[in-house]
């Protein structure tokens, strides 16, 4: 028997950001039909290295596969499997820049449904890969004229604004400070790695819409707890893979800010506009930690189209 093994480099030039975020939109619509399942990360260690495992099957796309990656102290290195609906293991594709451009993916389904319809200003946090692909979701799916990004190191955050501008096309600028950051931003997305929050609740904007993709940890929080105060409607990705994850919830749940019962699932948001903006005013925020399913969308994108361009290297196992 043999795999198709696919790198990195390979997969980039085999599925746009716009394929993406349709094809995300897709799995969230099949899991809210029951054609798709998806199993929640979980995590085992040994000192040094934490091995990371989640699993999903996608009837409407004949997959099933897993994600499995391993973190250490310097590293980490991600790996998607996938197999047919004979059990035969037919890919095994590098999945660093898949997982950064599956998290943008989510994000740009939810701000799709959610953000002001005429936002043009997006405040970014962070600036590193996941922060890059937020901001290409976003400006994929809102005619976004003008981006900010805060991120601690100004080193890091001058280069994401000289790069950002020219892979967008758009104005990005760097802030000296997160109020700087958000102060036009009518969409902010987080991306950072900070265990204290980055945003709190006087930054944020009547109408503004918030991704917080950074924290996939109950001990990392980006937005501070006042902020549910103002948040009129949360949405997120995956209910029980938040309650295990989601550190952003942790206070507020703590302080009745925040029920789990007011929290609407992206798949009832795709399919029946459940957590979406009613008014011009509400703050929204879509809280993602990551889902399989969305990896299994991704990778099998990338599978079908290197088979079809003769792409990839054949392993015979």
């Amino acid at each position: 028997m043999s795999l198709l093994f696919i790198r990195e480099t390979e997969a980039r030039s085999l599925i746009s950001m716009a394929q993406a975020i349709d094809a995300v939109e897709n799995v969230f619509r099949s899991l809210s039909s029951g054609e798709s399942q998806n199993i929640p990360r979980q995590r085992v260690r040994i000192p040094g290295v934490m091995l990371h495992s989640l699993s999903a099957a996608v009837s409407p796309l004949g997959y099933v596969g897993w994600k499995n990656y391993t973190t250490t102290r310097t590293q980490a290195r991600f790996h998607i499997a996938l197999y047919n609906p004979d059990g035969e293991w037919v890919s095994l594709l590098e999945a660093d820049w898949l997982g950064q451009l599956r998290t943008g993916a989510a994000s740009g389904v939810a701000t799709r449904l959610i953000a002001k319809e005429d936002a043009q200003h997006v405040a970014i946090f962070g600036s590193g890969k996941q922060a890059r692909t937020q901001l290409q979701a976003v400006c994929a799916v809102r005619n976004i004229q003008h981006a900010t990004v805060f991120s601690n190191t100004p080193e890091r955050r001058e280069e994401f604004a000289r790069t950002m501008s020219d892979e967008t096309g758009i104005q990005v600028v760097a802030a000296d400070s997160p109020a700087e950051c958000v102060a036009q931003a009518e969409i902010i997305c987080t991306a950072t790695t900070s265990k204290e929050p980055v945003v709190t609740a006087e930054m944020l904007r009547a109408g503004v819409h918030i991704n917080a993709v950074g924290s996939n940890a109950l001990n990392r929080a980006e937005l501070s707890a006042d902020c549910f105060t103002r948040i009129d409607k949360v949405v997120c990705d995956d209910v029980d893979s938040c309650r295990n994850e989601a550190g952003d919830f942790v206070g507020p749940m703590a302080s009745g800010s925040l029920q789990w019962e007011k929290i609407s699932p992206l798949a009832s948001l795709v399919t029946k506009s459940e957590g979406a903006r009613t008014n011009r005013e509400e703050i929204t925020l879509f809280k993602s930690v990551g889902m399989a399913i969305e990896d299994i969308a991704v990778a099998a994108i990338v599978y079908e189209a290197a088979r079809e361009a003769n792409i990839g290297t054949e392993l015979e196992i």
